[in-house]
């Protein structure tokens, strides 16, 4: 608590100095006494309850008088309130659901690994807005810019291979992801690209699309997700289904590329432990900008006060009838 105008605490002095000239007054108007051999008698009558009641209206007047000084120096007491503005950012995760997905050098496979992953990141970015974009042969938005953080993990689980045509459309991909961003007005805009393999299939060149990710501001980070060398693939067989190694092929080269074009970076995912390593540096790189404002909010006590007061003085004023009125 604190008070506006702290001089006004001077006037305190005015009821201290009354308390002493009634004290003294007292002191200097006791009535003539008389020695007597005991105090038994009187000691036994006890105190009357007028000479204790006589005291009262001035102690409450005093009171009084103190409670509005006190309401006079404007007390009141002050909050640190933090105003946080959050700048959120967009960000698109492009992601590959080729059948080469269902690879299972990741645990369980490619594509689960990469779901579970990207959820985590979701999570762990509330004030941003996040949509879905699926490519293989052709590409789709499978939910758009949103900050429906229920919605948009599920429609993340959702996702699986066989869907669309398979093959791998890098450059449709990333074209419908930048598509989905050309209408926003965040200062940051950004493209998680993942994919495990070669473009071999789509419209737009993946150049191309790397060229209009940059013209529109928009940040790309790519992803190569497989294990060095091969990977056990699941192939249905006549008894069953059976894993076979295939070779893994990734053009680092062109997604080092794109993300060079558009001021990202590219990384490579051997492991379900790399690829969360991954997330969580981008995490760590796309910092949600963060404006806190402090100001003080005062909290005005003087009615308080000011009430006590008034009660002192309306008991000040009973009291003195009922003495008045006392044998």
């Amino acid at each position: 608590m604190n008070f506006e105008y702290p001089f006004l605490l001077w006037l305190l002095a005015i009821p201290a100095l009354l308390v002493l000239h009634y004290l003294w007054s007292e002191w200097k108007g006791r009535r003539p006494h008389l020695r007597v051999s005991a105090a038994a008698p009187w000691l036994q009558k006890g105190t009357g309850v007028l000479a204790v009641l006589r005291h009262l209206p001035f102690l409450l007047r005093t009171v009084a008088l103190v409670m509005i000084v006190l309401a006079l120096a404007r007390p009141r007491s002050t909050t640190e309130v933090e105003k946080v503005d959050t700048e959120g950012i967009d960000i698109v995760l492009a992601m590959d659901v080729s059948t080469s997905m269902l690879a299972r050098d990741f645990n369980p496979d490619r594509i689960s690994a990469a779901k579970d992953i990207a959820i985590e990141f979701i999570a762990q970015r509330p004030s941003d807005r996040m949509g879905i974009v699926v490519f293989a042969g052709e590409s789709y938005t499978q939910c758009p810019l949103t900050t429906d953080r229920a919605t948009l993990i599920n429609l993340m689980k959702e996702v699986q291979t066989d869907l669309i045509e398979d093959g791998t459309a890098i450059g449709n991909g990333l074209a419908t992801a930048v598509a989905r961003m050309m209408d926003s007005d965040a200062k940051s805009r950004v493209v998680i690209l993942l994919t495990d393999g070669v473009n071999n299939s789509g419209e737009i060149a993946p150049e191309t699309a790397a060229q209009i990710a940059k013209d529109y501001d928009v940040r790309v980070y790519t992803i190569g997700v497989g294990a060095n060398g091969e990977a056990p693939y699941p192939v249905m067989t006549p008894w069953g289904v059976e894993l076979r190694k295939i070779p893994v092929e990734i053009d680092e080269a062109l997604l080092k590329s794109i993300a060079e074009t558009t001021g990202g970076r590219y990384f490579r995912a051997t492991d379900n432990t790399k690829l969360s390593e991954i997330y969580s540096e981008i995490n760590k790189m796309e910092k949600i900008r963060t404006t806190v404002d402090s100001f003080p909010v005062y909290k005005e006590l003087f009615g308080r006060y000011g009430l006590v007061a008034l009660i002192c003085l309306l008991l000040e004023m009973l009291l003195a009838i009922v003495i008045r009125r006392m044998p």
